[in-house]
């Protein structure tokens, strides 16, 4: 499963938002039924990262969502935010390569 989430941070909390995630990163891809995780920053806008990551399924994904990994995490990045966050779900139906 593909999870991608769009986040908008207000310019003087972007820093911060990154320290974060590099802090945590290690351990949310290591937790169970994550097997990969990226972060993104948008090419024309500088304050708007994209994780992405894959979940072995469903119910991984919100195993990781009732954590106090992601509970913590959300609740001191939720403030920085410029506007809400936008979650998108896929499951891969074909590779190109």
């Amino acid at each position: 499963m593909i999870r991608i989430v769009k986040l908008s941070f207000e310019a003087a909390h972007v820093e911060k938002f990154v320290a974060l995630f590099d802090e945590r990163k290690h351990l949310i891809r290591n937790f169970e039924g994550c097997t990969f995780l990226e972060l993104w920053q948008d090419k024309e806008d500088s304050c708007v990262f994209y994780t992405y990551s894959l979940w072995q399924n469903e119910s991984h994904l919100q195993q990781y969502r009732m954590s106090a990994l992601f509970q913590d995490t959300w609740v001191q990045v939720k403030q920085w935010f410029k506007c809400p966050a936008q979650a998108f779900s896929a499951d891969k139906i074909k590779s190109l390569i």
